[in-house]
């Protein structure tokens, strides 16, 4: 707990407590939480400092930067409930090895580059130090599943010279190992973390101090004076809102436990079940991690391995995020049609005018990334000047200004919520250092390549199965990092441009987060929601379907990515499969303008998946669909009147006698 948190005079629990539960942080006290707070402020002023005026060469920087990360780790993180409440001797020996590793990396910089491939004991020593130091903070800050996988890339590259064949190397020695994962920069101090050190933390950094001045409340506050009132209106601003945060935070996990808390209660008070308010904060924050401009940490890494510019990628991204989002907004509509479900009165809602007012211009820094990334500014200078923005906006209104408190606690809250990420990075680094010594990568990738005998559907779905599988319990950049050096690849040579490659193992790497059984964000959720896990998790993945088909739409038809193409065909691409979504939607809730019959619902699905393959027959199969299905519908209606038009609760103005009958049929 920092020491700068005021003393609360009620007994609610604040956002940054729920994530302390959540994540199994310690409760520090007196002096451990002064030496955590200030090392966690050195640290983001250090970023800033470095990301807008002067940065250290490369491998100083990522030296100081992993240092300071670890030494927070074993500070907020314990090692078993038993430290819960206090700091032992051996983590405090572990911050100040971690602090120390990091000095020695920076002052014998020119040695250690001078001796390169003739490393000292000590190098050895340290290397091999550090690579259990990173680890132990990985298990610490995310469980068991990443330790296992790089503890496995490790043991391969260490006894991968005895497998037969082609997975098998040539043989390694352990000093060989420990240099090249701990002295260059194709280890821990690689590609991922190079990311998170430059711009990845500051965009972090930006996120806590939009929690600070009330930027990130305006966004939620804005979603439900734009929405609130329509239909369902409370789980539409869930929607909206939890992207837009999502695309901030990087982390859906972070993302239900900061807007569910709020988002979830609303949409059960106007009459949706739990399962299903918790599915759809669950499905709505995992999106986020798609939606551009910020996408997250893994974005930014993918910037770096594809070789194309960020603000390219995040334009590449831009449509099927869009997408995903519409299935999502609209199976959330659906329900509410099916329900008799009405919004908020207007007395409940925020004011547009007054959420502008209030602290709408700061929402002015989140478009200024927008601009400056497209404007050929790099991510650093777009990330800097964010935080700058929001600082010197903060003083526009009193309730948004910026005190020193509130300062000094945006620095902490900034450097201790990027530490899952820095470590993830770090240990990742293990698997991409192993990749790159082995050259298992691309064995991997031909492996793919005859187990699908060179078809690319074959390969796609592969590819599918390990993202998901791979990505159950694992964090998503980490994941990306591992499955863009060894899976993208193998699809990448059967002729999917690099873009769409890498954006289709990214999508199934965030999905895996609401995809059954390790579905952790439908977990949190529920719990928040009070509602049965399994059932939350099924409505989750089942309102998350769009993410599961638009990456084969991607992979197969770029134009959807805006890639080879010309303004003409791109909007053809983008009509149909909005179509083709609105089809999904509909098949999946089982209404279309009024409740389906099976075979109108079978029709539907194969309309949905037709207008998705991206062929001319195929497009005029699917709208052929729809357009009979809507005929039908309006015809039944105009026969049968209103009652058949499946409103469930056409007269109904409780919401909740809506829930009960609705339950009852």
């Amino acid at each position: 707990m920092s020491f700068f948190r005021k003393k609360k005079a009620s007994k609610e629990i604040t956002i940054e407590e729920l994530n302390e539960k959540l994540e199994n942080k310690r409760n520090l006290v007196g002096i451990s939480a002064k030496v955590c707070s200030i090392l966690a402020i050195i640290m983001s002023l250090f970023h800033l400092y470095s990301s807008g005026f002067s940065m250290l060469p490369q491998m100083q920087h990522r030296a100081i930067h992993l240092a300071f990360a670890l030494a927070l780790t074993f500070l907020v993180f314990p090692s078993s409930k038993k430290y819960k409440d206090r700091v032992p001797l051996f983590d405090w020996a572990i911050v100040i090895f971690s602090l120390g590793t990091g000095a020695y990396l920076v002052l014998d910089y020119l040695n250690i580059v001078m001796r390169a491939g003739d490393p000292l004991m000590r190098d050895l020593v340290l290397g091999a130090i550090t690579i259990l130091t990173v680890l132990e903070a990985s298990r610490r800050t995310m469980g068991w599943p990443l330790v296992i996988v790089s503890s496995i890339f490790l043991l391969y590259a260490i006894f991968g010279h005895l497998i037969p064949g082609e997975l098998g190397h040539r043989p390694y020695g352990l000093d060989r190992i420990i240099e090249h994962m701990f002295l260059t920069s194709e280890g821990i101090y690689g590609v991922a973390i190079y990311v998170t050190s430059t711009f990845v933390f500051v965009f972090i950094l930006l996120g806590s101090f939009l929690t600070e001045t009330g930027g990130a409340q305006a966004f939620i506050d804005l979603a439900f004076s734009i929405t609130g009132r329509y239909r369902g209106g409370p789980a539409k601003a869930a929607v909206v809102g939890s992207g837009l945060m999502g695309t901030i935070s990087g982390s859906s996990f972070a993302n239900v436990a900061g807007t569910g808390t709020f988002t979830i209660p609303l949409m059960k008070s106007v009459g949706y079940k739990p399962e299903f308010a918790g599915g759809v904060e669950a499905a709505s924050s995992s999106g986020g991690q798609i939606m551009p401009p910020i996408m997250g940490a893994a974005a930014f890494i993918m910037a770096e391995m594809t070789g194309v510019p960020y603000g390219k990628l995040i334009v590449h991204a831009a449509i099927p995020a869009v997408l995903y989002y519409l299935a999502v907004f609209l199976m959330v509509d659906i329900e509410a049609a099916k329900m008799g479900l009405k919004g908020l009165t207007k007395d409940k809602l925020p004011s547009f005018i007054e959420t502008i007012k209030k602290g709408g211009f700061l929402l002015l820094a989140p478009l200024s990334i927008v601009y400056m990334l497209l404007a050929g500014y790099s991510p650093i200078k777009a990330s800097f000047s964010a935080v700058m923005l929001v600082i010197v906006a903060s003083f526009i209104r009193k309730e948004t200004r910026l005190n020193l408190h509130k300062f000094l606690r945006a620095l902490e809250l900034g450097a201790k919520g990027a530490l899952s990420v820095i470590v993830a990075c770090a240990v990742a680094g293990l698997i991409v250092g192993t990749v790159t010594l082995t050259g298992i990568g691309l064995k991997f990738a031909d492996l793919i390549i005859t187990i699908s005998k060179g078809s690319l559907y074959p390969a796609l779905v592969l590819t599918m199965l390990a993202s998901i599988i791979m990505g159950m319990g694992m964090p998503t950049t980490a994941l990306y990092i591992i499955l863009g050096s060894m899976v993208a690849p193998a699809i990448v040579k059967m002729g999917v441009p690099v873009v769409a490659a890498h954006l289709f193992i990214f999508y199934f790497g965030c999905m895996a987060s609401v995809t059954p059984p390790v579905a952790l964000s439908s977990y949190l959720a529920a719990s928040i929601a009070k509602a049965d896990p399994v059932k939350t998790a099924l409505n989750g993945l089942k309102l998350a379907l769009a993410a599961f088909i638009l990456p084969f739409i991607f992979a197969l038809e770029p134009k959807l990515l805006l890639l080879d193409t010309n303004i003409s065909d791109a909007a053809i691409a983008t009509t149909t499969a909005v179509l083709g979504v609105i089809a999904m939607a509909s098949c999946i809730e089982n209404y279309f303008f009024g409740v389906l019959n099976v075979f109108q619902r079978f029709c539907l699905g194969v309309a949905a998946l037709s207008m998705i393959y991206p062929e001319i027959y195929t497009d005029l199969l699917g709208l052929g669909l729809i357009v009979a299905i809507y005929l039908t519908q309006k015809l039944k209606r105009k026969l049968h009147g209103d009652s058949a038009s499946g409103k469930v609760h056409h007269s109904i103005n409780s919401a909740a006698q809506a829930r009960e009958e609705y339950k009852n049929d």
